[in-house]
């Protein structure tokens, strides 16, 4: 895997982890716009790649 795909997915695991830490320690947190943004850009972003992955490996299978 391409460094800039490796560092983008860590980039957004540390958003993620980062707003759930967030979260945790205040449930008010859940009020900020910022936190479901994180999460959704993350969640989404990681649908996309594993979509990405799944249609290659499909590719190379058939």
């Amino acid at each position: 895997m391409p460094e800039t795909e490796s560092s983008h997915s860590g980039v957004m695991a540390r958003l993620t982890l980062s707003a759930l830490e967030r979260a945790s320690c205040d449930p008010a947190c859940w009020k900020d716009p910022v936190v479901h943004r994180a999460l959704l850009v993350s969640g989404l972003s990681v649908l996309t790649e594993a979509t990405k992955r799944l249609n290659e490996d499909l590719e190379a299978t058939a």
